[in-house]
């Protein structure tokens, strides 16, 4: 076996099955609350991002099915607090809209309140987030413009924070998306019939006023559907999709879209576990001015999520396209697919120092962190598929005595591989070590006789992990463990990528050079 693949190595997850059809999920990976709109020929998508930088990606297609990142609104959070992890918080669910010839995202911070964002080109700069309404458990935020010139905003509420949940509201808002007018109201209540009523978004259909709202909770939860001919109100209700039959737990939350062929489609995630909420696309037809999503439709009008079906009709056959995971660091920016766990500093890393390499500086855990799971500087990206491999080559010789630097698997539990410099300096030893937010423990290690060292990770279906490594080119070494499990964070999936930490409060800080981090099908591992 060769201790790695090849740069032509194939994507793990592919949903353009290349002969008309796709299969679900479009996304194999944690876009959380997505959300999508048409703009001419072109498709934007956006998700939560919680406390992970840079946060709330815009991502772009062509067909609804390949997609590319392209983007995102917020490099740094200008928020207290944020130079340490923010497990949970920060980003909750988003909606983007086209309106007014610019770009507009709102999302709910639920300890800050309701924040907006424009850009005149989505790929481009974003203005600093705007502070729409303060307050707290205001989320799942979306903006509406009313034919008339009049402006509203629906939300819902997290009872962690305010205490009440499963309630809309409608508030006025002024048109130019900057604050609230008045209390607004509660425009629908699915306490009884609809708990956890969350995720509201608001269109206009053919003279009816919608409400496409996700009830029931995120695992096991279903797709409502509100309307009405007035826009407050009152709102009939209707279940358009839930699991079934189906493999596809909890189907909800999300965007409608309409394409200019006059088909309409609807985005939504699934919540799996470890690999976070991957994201669907389903058909959806209009029948007495109701959206009846997915297919095998019961005697109510209930659909369920399809696993293969015909692609959108575009006018177009789209080039197969996947959000970049591998990178070779020969770029003056890091790869848009990489965050880190708080507002990154500019001494963490460069791109620089060393061409075609990320040089990672060993920071030190700050105090409150008990060991890696409060560590802002880990630099990590999602999981692309059920099955995959990632590895990364790594120059381990400038690493100082009281460092680690390794690749690392990262959620409510974590495990990495590190290499540490020994003490007195003679030389690196690597090491295996599991984890939680409480401790941390050393489950195996070895000696090194090389600085430079290839770290792998194979992840199986069901998300369970072996950890390897190669040194001179040499046969990939399995480390002599049982494996192991990975775990989803707070609101998030599992994440895979590169540390590099001191343990010392000395001032001189030691360094790794990536010369490379890929990510390929399982079946093309080592």
């Amino acid at each position: 076996m060769s201790n790695h693949v090849s740069q032509g190595h194939r994507k793990a997850w592919i949903s353009d099955q290349g002969d008309g059809t796709f299969i679900n999920p479009i996304l194999h990976a944690d876009y959380s609350d997505p959300d999508v709109i048409r703009v001419g020929e072109n498709f934007y998508m956006t998700a939560s991002s919680f406390g992970h930088i840079p946060g709330l990606p815009i991502l772009h297609s062509k067909d609804l099915i390949n997609w590319k990142l392209i983007n995102h609104v917020i490099k740094h959070m200008d928020l207290p607090g944020y130079d340490q992890p923010q497990h949970g918080n920060g980003v909750w669910a988003p909606a983007i809209r086209y309106h007014d010839h610019k770009f507009w995202v709102f999302y709910g911070d639920p300890d800050t309140g309701i924040w907006m964002s424009t850009a005149s080109d989505p790929a481009g700069e974003w203005t600093p987030p705007h502070l729409v309404q303060e307050g707290k458990g205001l989320i799942d935020p979306c903006p509406f413009w009313d034919e008339d010139g009049g402006a509203y905003l629906v939300h819902a509420y997290a009872r962690s924070r305010a205490g009440i949940k499963h309630i809309l509201r409608l508030c006025p808002m002024s048109p130019d998306g900057t604050k609230l007018l008045g209390e607004g109201q509660i425009i629908y209540n699915g306490t009884v019939h609809h708990p956890t009523l969350e995720g509201p978004k608001m269109y206009k259909r053919n003279g009816y006023y919608y409400i496409f709202a996700p009830a029931g909770g995120v695992a096991t939860g279903w797709q409502t559907v509100l309307r009405s001919k007035a826009v407050n109100g009152p709102y009939e209700d209707k279940i358009v999709l839930h699991q079934g039959t189906s493999p596809v737990n909890g189907p909800h939350q999300g965007g409608w879209v309409e394409l200019a062929s006059g088909e309409s489609w609807f985005i939504h995630f699934q919540d799996k576990g470890a690999y976070g909420r991957i994201v669907h696309l389903q058909p959806v037809e209009w029948i007495d001015d109701w959206p009846l999503m997915g297919q095998n439709r019961n005697e109510d009008g209930i659909g369920e999520p399809v696993l293969r079906y015909t692609k959108p009709d575009v006018g177009k056959v789209c080039p197969i396209e996947v959000p970049a995971d591998s990178d070779e660091f020969d770029k003056p920016e890091l790869g848009l697919q990489w965050q880190w766990q708080a507002n990154p500093k500019s001494d963490w890393y460069s791109l620089t120092d060393r061409a075609s390499h990320l040089r990672l500086f060993a920071q030190p855990q700050p105090e409150s962190a008990e060991n890696m799971y409060g560590s802002p500087n880990l630099l990590m990206q999602k999981f692309p598929a059920p099955s995959f491999h990632a590895s990364a080559k790594l120059d381990c010789r400038a690493i100082e005595p009281g460092e680690r630097a390794g690749l690392i698997v990262f959620g409510y539990h974590f495990a990495y591989l590190g290499v540490q410099a020994r003490q007195d300096g003679t030389g690196l030893i690597l090491l295996y070590v599991e984890g939680n937010a409480d401790e941390e423990q050393i489950k195996w290690r070895t000696e090194l006789h090389s600085d430079e060292i290839v770290l792998s990770v194979n992840v199986d279906e069901g998300a369970h992990c072996r950890f390897a490594y190669s040194q001179d080119d040499n046969e990939a070494n399995w480390i002599d463990v049982p494996g192991f499990q990975a775990v989803k964070g707070h609101w998030v999936g599992a994440k895979v990528g590169l540390f590099a930490v001191s343990q010392s409060s000395k001032d001189r800080r030691g360094y790794v050079d990536a010369d490379w981090f890929r990510v390929g099908n399982y079946l093309d591992r080592f």
